[in-house]
């Protein structure tokens, strides 16, 4: 604990005039430094928590937040399996699923694709893809008519649109007395959806279950497996272990954490990896701290010197400084987490204004998944920071302070 006269010398060696002003500017120079590195720490690591939770939300929008399927084969008594995951407290809703691999052909145009088939009735409680819907809408498939519903792209790359016919091709093959042949099947274009995520506008046709299950030759009624959507998509992997034990034998659950492992690791990853190196600028920016320090010591020859000879401690004449140096810290810090958190909850208008001032546009729609820049501000990444850079500049102080301690008196007056 720092005593009042230890508090009161430092807090006016740090608001004195001094003759050096040289060691007024790196003092203002490191505390501004301190407070533009956790400035744009702070934006950079809300701007990447932004576009995680947009990302996330987008595949979410597609995909169930888990699925239930069977070891040896398709499920055939689909809604005995829903109803049991329902009674768990943690399960929203659940929805029949059939997926397999198959090719999509328009005249000379062809593209492979992954078919779903959907109950539409059930599938708003999994999944948000109806209101991804562009033209066309998920009740137009109806079991017997083979309508599909496919991703934007992928219906720009076949070359169709609504009330057009593809080909689909599975692979599955009839034995005919002409040899063996590809199952194939004409579909009617009824939908067409946009997800925002290249992946399933371009990869994902949309059909009716019953369709794709005669499609695929499974038994009637015969689904792959369950999607499920939970009350916390964070608790996801606890609750598919719970589901797990609570079915029968032979019963797999998965959650989307691990169908999308490897991405959200990669962005977890990145972000890790963008904090060390802007705590590396903080970090310079409060090592700075050293040198103004240092140089205030030896200007502060005299003094020292006199207070010692008053009966001032070395560890008093160390909280002087420490207390100077924490000050400088303190100060930078806090200017950076009100600067950073101001840009960070503002992203959304400055972005725009530095594009109509410049006239760029810094994610173009036609390129990335994202055409603006999304902002989220977590305060458990806020106070990371702030401790963090403080922590740096408080241990900045240590060796400047620890050498003023040192001063002999008489030597530091032997030329006054």
């Amino acid at each position: 604990m720092f005593r009042p006269l230890e508090l009161f010398i430092g807090l006016r060696y740090t608001r004195a005039k001094r003759r050096n002003h040289f060691i007024s500017f790196i003092s203002l120079t490191s505390m501004l430094g301190i407070a533009l590195g956790i400035t744009a720490l702070i934006t950079v690591l809300s701007v990447m928590n932004g576009f995680q939770q947009e990302l996330r939300g987008r595949i979410l929008a597609m995909t169930a937040h888990a699925t239930l399927s069977r070891w040896d084969g398709p499920i055939t008594d689909w809604r005995t399996v829903r109803d049991q995951a329902l009674g768990h407290p943690g399960v929203q809703g659940g929805a029949p699923y059939i997926r397999g691999e198959a090719m999509l052909n328009n005249a000379s145009l062809v593209s492979g694709a992954l078919i779903q088939g959907i109950l539409p009735a059930e599938e708003q409680q999994v999944s948000d893809i109806g209101g991804k819907m562009v033209q066309g809408s998920l009740d137009d498939l109806r079991p017997g008519a083979f309508g599909i519903v496919l991703g934007q792209e992928l219906a720009n790359a076949l070359g169709v649109g609504l009330g057009d016919k593809v080909t689909v091709i599975t692979p599955q093959a009839n034995v005919t007395p002409a040899g063996i042949l590809p199952r194939l099947k004409r579909f009617d274009v009824v939908g067409l959806f946009k997800a925002g995520m290249y992946e399933y506008d371009r990869g994902l046709a949309l059909a009716h279950v019953a369709d794709v299950g005669k499609l695929f030759q499974l038994p009637e009624g015969a689904v792959s497996g369950v999607r499920l959507r939970l009350t916390d998509l964070f608790q996801a992997p606890r609750l598919a272990r719970e589901l797990t034990s609570q079915l029968p034998e032979g019963y797999l659950a998965r959650d989307w954490t691990q169908d999308h492992a490897s991405f959200f690791r990669a962005v977890q990853i990145e972000k890790t990896a963008m904090f060390v190196i802007l705590t590396l600028i903080v970090a310079v920016a409060a090592f700075n701290i050293v040198s103004a320090l240092v140089m205030v010591v030896t200007d502060k020859q005299a003094d020292i010197a006199i207070l010692r000879t008053l009966g001032a401690t070395p560890f008093s004449i160390m909280g002087i400084f420490i207390v100077q140096g924490i000050t400088i810290g303190l100060v930078g810090t806090l200017l950076g987490l009100l600067g950073g958190v101001s840009l960070a909850t503002h992203v959304d208008v400055v972005v725009p204004f530095i594009e109509r001032a410049l006239g760029i546009k810094f994610l173009a729609p036609d390129v990335y998944l994202i055409s603006d820049l999304p902002s989220q501000v977590q305060w458990g990444d806020v106070s990371t920071i702030g401790l963090v850079a403080f922590g740096l500049a408080t241990l900045a102080t240590l060796y400047p302070a620890w050498r003023a301690a040192r001063t002999q008196p008489a030597e530091a007056l032997r030329y006054e």
